[in-house]
């Protein structure tokens, strides 16, 4: 069953940043979307991904991330 994890991240500071967490985000399996939000600097992330896996794509990128 898919579920939605809401990610807090840190770090984002344009639109480049926001590119680059949303295809790390893709990058995990099991996600079935992910929505980068500057403004908010959050990212909702739609799938069947573990959430550890989520956080570490987001810090190889460079920026910091945790679950909310």
């Amino acid at each position: 069953m898919a579920h939605t994890i809401t990610l807090s991240v840190t770090g984002m500071t344009c639109n480049h940043c926001v590119a680059a967490v949303t295809r790390a985000l893709k990058a995990v399996p099991g996600v079935a979307a992910a929505d980068v939000n500057l403004q908010k600097k959050q990212a909702v992330v739609q799938g069947e991904a573990d959430a550890g896996a989520l956080v570490a794509a987001v810090k190889e990128e460079g920026y910091e991330a945790k679950v909310v």
